[in-house]
């Protein structure tokens, strides 16, 4: 990659902290550990209010523009040809947003909400109403809010970019607010959202190859240890690395709609051998507190009964989604040229959620439903073993078993690098100047590889001698300027449903004048 394409205020800082907070961590454990403790701890007890409105206000406001006259503006203009087909847009949205993490906690996670509800709630642990409560919450934590948390700032980058024809930068999301000056600053704001989603995908990565590390012990014995885990990671990096360079047509676009077809299928088959009616009849139910209780619960900051459980649970989770939405939003907002903008809050926002309302239907049901009814103690799992053997625990109980883990495994992997080769795309194309709505999008091969090998890097040294808990809190931290970035970013959506024909896609010659 030549030089002058490189962007090294966006580059250098945030491989230079990243590199320094591995070192830190090494020689000094405990001390990082404690400083990343007490600003993580600092963030959520001070900003919980502003997560947690921030959050709803995000999905307040893409339903405010799906029914506002701006839902029938174009992205790229009247027109822009689509980049891709409609399912091929979607499977890729779905994986990228979707994951691993979807996969492991939708099992996991329900059982901690129903044998350890809120002090707060005066709930009995393993009650019926704590099984309502768990089911409810993992509703509001994995489906309509997230998603609107990525959707948003998406949309705002891909009418900024394509019709408004502003640069490939996070900075290009404030420029209808404050106008060019806030170019000045870019820089700065393309660095701090980098560097929040790499320590994301590090800490991501970190768990995913913990993951399918205790999968393959199963077949091959012993313990987890550095050099397993230093292949699985290779393995990962490598193989997301070559699908994002090989273009989002080609590798990102199959692995996605292979994704897509494997967590259908394996839904599908959970769905008929699992306790299917109680899945139905406890989902339904649970669905129905979830909208009834959707405020209160989406604003619960546990403040009136000093009660900590949002800070472990809700507003972690947005802070975790906060930090990644700014670079996740320049991929999501890049692949959606020449639809609307009703169609790509359907595409980006309401079928990925309702996609989630049916998995958590299946596989939440189907673990409370085993914690419950059988004798296969699954929180003692959980507590004992962790989170991922939750999840191989449970098709451990379902025909076919022996058959269905490696595909389990394979699926896993996937997901992971779906999800992890659009990041690279979109932080390739975030440090590499030059970039337009005219141009094909593509930082080229060095870049990506650059970024990966540092996410597996990162990722090996966190998991393998110092522990992932270091490298979440870091990213956490990400979370907080992040969110102050996408709430002002919203202004801009604000002036264009004042001003829709702010968006009218400019003339050719005009086009040439603001890309230059």
């Amino acid at each position: 990659m030549p030089h002058q394409t490189l962007r090294p205020l966006v580059f250098w800082p945030t491989f230079l902290i990243l590199l320094g907070a591995v070192v830190a961590s090494y020689f000094d454990l405990e001390g990082f550990l404690a400083i990343a403790n007490r600003l993580n701890a600092g963030i959520l007890e001070n900003f919980s209010w502003l997560f947690s409105l921030g959050s709803l206000y995000l999905l307040i406001m893409a339903v405010i523009v799906y029914a506002s006259p701006l839902g029938r503006i174009r992205i790229g203009g009247p027109s822009a040809e689509p980049l891709l087909s409609p399912l091929r847009w979607f499977s890729i949205t779905l994986c990228t947003t979707l994951a691993v993490g979807v996969l492991f906690w939708t099992t996991a996670e329900p059982l901690y909400h129903f044998m350890s509800p809120p002090a707060s709630s005066g709930l009995d642990a393993g009650s019926s109403d704590a099984m309502i409560f768990s089911m409810s919450t993992m509703f509001l934590h994995w489906s309509f809010t997230p998603y609107a948390i990525y959707a948003v700032p998406a949309l705002i980058f891909a009418l900024a970019f394509y019709n408004l024809r502003l640069r490939f930068s996070i900075s290009s999301m404030l420029e209808p607010l404050f106008g060019p000056r806030i170019k000045r600053f870019s820089g700065l704001i393309d660095a701090v959202s980098l560097y929040a989603l790499v320590a994301g995908m590090a800490s991501s990565l970190g768990t995913g190859a913990l993951t399918l590390t205790g999968g393959m012990n199963q077949y091959l014995g012993g313990e987890t240890t550095p050099l397993r885990l230093g292949i699985v990671v290779a393995i990962i990096v490598t193989t997301f690395v070559l699908s994002a360079a090989s273009g989002l047509q080609k590798g990102i676009a199959r692995l996605s709609a292979l994704n897509a077809v494997l967590l259908l299928a394996l839904g599908l088959f959970a769905f008929v051998v699992g306790p299917t009616i109680f899945s139905l009849a406890l989902g339904v139910e649970s669905f129905g507190v979830f909208v009834d209780n959707f405020f209160s619960k989406s604003l619960f900051t546990g403040a009136a009964g000093e009660d900590e459980w949002p800070q472990w649970w809700s507003i972690f989770y947005w802070a975790v989604w906060f930090a990644w939405a700014p670079v996740a939003a320049l991929f999501l907002g890049k692949i959606s040229r020449g639809y609307t903008v009703r169609q790509f809050l359907r595409v980006n926002l309401l079928y990925p959620a309702l996609f989630a309302s049916v998995w958590i239907v299946i596989f939440s049901g189907t673990a409370l439903h085993f914690q419950t009814h059988t004798e296969v103690d699954l929180y003692a799992v959980l507590s004992d073993q962790g989170v991922e053997n939750v999840l191989y625990t449970l098709f451990g109980q379902l025909p076919l078993s022996t058959l269905l883990i490696p595909v389990l495994l394979f699926i896993a992997f996937i997901s992971y690098v779906t999800a992890a080769d659009s990041q690279t795309d979109a932080i390739g194309n975030l440090c590499t100047r030059g970039l337009t709505a005219e141009s094909d999008l593509n930082a080229g091969v060095v870049m990506k590889v650059i970024w990966g090998v540092i996410v597996g890097i990162v990722a090996w040294v966190m998991v393998s001698f110092i522990g992932i808990d270091g490298v979440k809190m870091l990213s956490n931290l990400g979370g907080l300027p992040a969110l102050v970035i996408v709430l002002i970013a919203t202004g801009s959506l604000w002036v264009w449903l004042k001003h829709p024909e702010r968006l009218d896609i400019p003339t050719s010659s005009t086009s040439q004048k603001r890309a230059s």
